[in-house]
Order: structure tokens, then sequence, then C-alpha cells
């Protein structure tokens, strides 16, 4: 089917961008000597991970249904990492995961003999056990997006391991950064060195968590190789892990929508589109931000007319704005939201059963793919 004529809303993800970020990731990897694995909370597309497998077979995974995920569509190298694991649902975790990292000591006390028991039985797949850590080094402005915020949740305090690490500990992990650059890394590395150094000699591994926005045009990609490698000379006996999520599908995917109606109040004029930004672009209103369209003029344009755009939900929030267009939006315009992969289909939702958007692969060559479309069904199974 040609683009212009697949009914509007959907999402369209483009194989040749998703190849130009694999690309500029695995030369990153490459160069410093680190590995970097996928974050699925950022992006589980399943459909389009033949792609990405192409360049790399390792994920991290913050629930069953992420490493299952994996296990199936992508390799079987797991990183896990709950904030809290059960009794139920440990055993699985044991199963399919190669690292399983914790959020704190009691957790790691918890499940240390299930891990010791497990590694006995399984030589020849051994789990690497991790504790994550808190570097208590802000550099994210928005606080819901800011694992080192003050009484954040993650990550055991140095003061508690000022003794050293428990025996069966082979890896520590921090997150801290969200769409940073690597001089963000640079300063919340030097945090996590005053509080944690002195345990670096005594772990096989180190992961730095994800928010590396490596595939941004702006990254400085070199001053990130050096970055690592200065740390890898530093502590040789580390291997040295990221995980973005953004990275691996940043500017990858679009969302068109068709304006439905045109409104004003106040002054304020709203085109009504046949989309939401609560269900199908929720980060809009969590961080928030107001995406790009590909048919608005630039945001300093002095010409144009100010619309906000309205989605089809209920929700009186449910509207983002203002951008400039060069003529009237009217009922049958056709409007491209970008970069609408990466934190988006994997946060959809079917509040008020408000249709979701079909989703379409474009290959290197030929016509868009069609990947899923959604029906009464999936709502009414999704409330079953």
């Amino acid at each position: 089917m040609d683009k212009n004529n697949i009914p509007t809303p959907y999402y369209i993800v483009y194989e040749d961008k998703i190849r130009r970020n694999m690309r500029k990731l695995r030369s990153v990897a490459d160069a410093a000597g680190v590995k970097i694995i996928l974050a699925f909370k950022a992006n589980a597309l399943w459909k389009t991970f033949p792609i990405i497998a192409e360049y790399f077979q390792a994920s991290t995974a913050s629930s069953l249904n992420e490493m299952k995920l994996s296990l199936e569509f992508l390799g079987k190298e797991v990183h896990a990492y709950c904030p809290v694991y059960t009794e139920a649902t440990f055993p699985e975790f044991l199963a399919g995961s190669t690292h399983i990292t914790f959020n704190s000591l009691a957790q790691f006390n918890k499940f240390k003999d299930a891990i010791a028991a497990y590694n006995v039985s399984h030589p020849e797949k051994p789990v690497s056990a991790g504790l994550r850590v808190n570097p208590h080094c802000s550099v994210i402005e928005t606080d819901i997006y800011n694992p080192c915020i003050p009484g954040s949740r993650f990550g055991e305090k140095a003061e508690n391991l000022s003794e050293g690490l428990p025996e069966g500990i082979e890896g520590l992990h921090f997150h801290a950064l969200c769409e940073s650059s690597s001089y963000d890394l640079e300063k919340v590395l030097e945090a996590f060195k005053k509080e944690y150094g002195h345990l670096l000699p005594c772990v096989k591994w180190l992961n730095m968590g994800g928010g590396h926005l490596i595939t941004r045009a702006d990254y400085d990609t070199d001053h990130l190789i050096r970055l690592l490698k200065g740390l890898k000379a530093e502590y040789p006996n580390l291997e040295i892990i990221l995980e973005p999520g953004s990275a691996f599908t940043w500017q990858t995917g679009d969302l068109v929508t068709e304006v439905l109606d045109v409104v004003e109040d106040a002054g304020i004029k709203t085109a009504i589109i046949d989309a939401s930004f609560a269900c199908h672009m929720p980060d809009c209103l969590e961080m928030p931000y107001k995406p790009a369209i590909a048919e608005a003029l630039p945001d300093d344009s002095e010409e144009g007319i100010t619309y906000r755009l309205g989605g089809n939900s209920c929700l009186t929030g449910d509207f983002v704005g203002d951008w400039k267009f060069a003529e009237p939006l009217v009922p049958g315009r056709k409007l491209t939201l970008l970069d609408m992969n990466h934190y988006t289909t994997v946060k959809t939702n079917m509040f008020n059963g408000v249709q979701h958007p079909s989703i379409w692969l474009q290959p290197s060559q030929g016509a868009p793919i069609l990947l899923r479309e959604y029906t009464y069904a999936d709502y009414r199974s999704r409330m079953d």
C-alpha cells in the first residue's frame, strides 16, 4: 500500500533510520571496547528486532515479559533488573537471565541462596549477580525521570557498603541519565567513583544504565569513547555495559494523524486530531514536551497561524501546543508528528477505548508493511 493511502492514525517506523542508529551504536561499542545492550522499556516493537539483531543481541529486562521477549525474538543474553523480585517469579528470572541486578542488599540476601544453588546445578549457564547503587548526582531536570532525586527508591547507599560487597555480588549498576550527554555521564561517573570507587577492583562488571543519547546528532561520541577507554584503563578488570533505550530508536518513526475539527475558545484555536496525546503519546504530557510536526513552521517563525493540537479522548488535559502553520488547518489535513517510536509505542494505552493507531514498517526498499492493526477485540480482551 502507498503511504498516502494508509488510514490514519498510524505509526510508521523506518528501516533505514533504525540501521543508521545501529551502525552508530555498533561503532561506539567497538571503538570503546564496551558492551551496549537494548533496553526494552524504551521500545519493544519486536517485529523490528530482526533488524536490531544484526547488530546487537543482548538486552536488559525489567519484567518477566521483557525477558521472554528477548529470549524469543532478540537474544539469550538478558540482564535483568527489577526494583523488587518475588518468590513466585524469581525462579523464572534465574532460568532466563544471564545477569540479575538487585536494588538493595535486602533483596540480594533474600535470593542469594537461590542463585548459589542454581549456579551449582547449572555450571554451563551461571547467573551473575549485581547490585544497583545510587551515585546521588542529579543531571536530569524532570523529576519523574530522575533516579537520583532525593528520596529515590533506587539503589543501595554507599554507607551500607563501607566494608565492601557481600560474597556473591559480581557487578555494580547505576542509572542516573535520561536523554543525556557524555558530559553528563562524566559528572555522574565522578560522583559514582567518589562513593563506590573502592568497590570497583572487586567486581567483574559495571553497568552504567541507560539515558545515553548516543545517536542524537550533537552527541559527542569521541568524548564518550575517551571516557570509557579511560575507565577501562583504570579498571582493566571491568566489563563495561551501557543499556541505552532511546538511542536505539531515536528519530526512527512518526505518528501520522488527521485533523477532524477545529474549535476556538478565548482566542485559542485547537485542531482536534484522530489520535490522543494521553493514549498514544503519553510522554508529551509526562515529560512534558512538544513534538516537532513536519508540516508546521519553525518555532521562531513570525508568520503563520497558531494552533494547539487536541487529542480525541475526553481527558481535559489531552492537548499540547502551540505550533504555527502557513495555512489554516481544516478537517482532512494530515499532520506528521515526528520521532514517535522510542518511549511511545511501548507506553500507549486504551483509555476511553480510543482507536489505537496501526503500526507500519517502511523497509529500505518497497512499500510499507503492516505490522499490527488494532480492533475492538483488542480493547475487549484487555478488559476481559
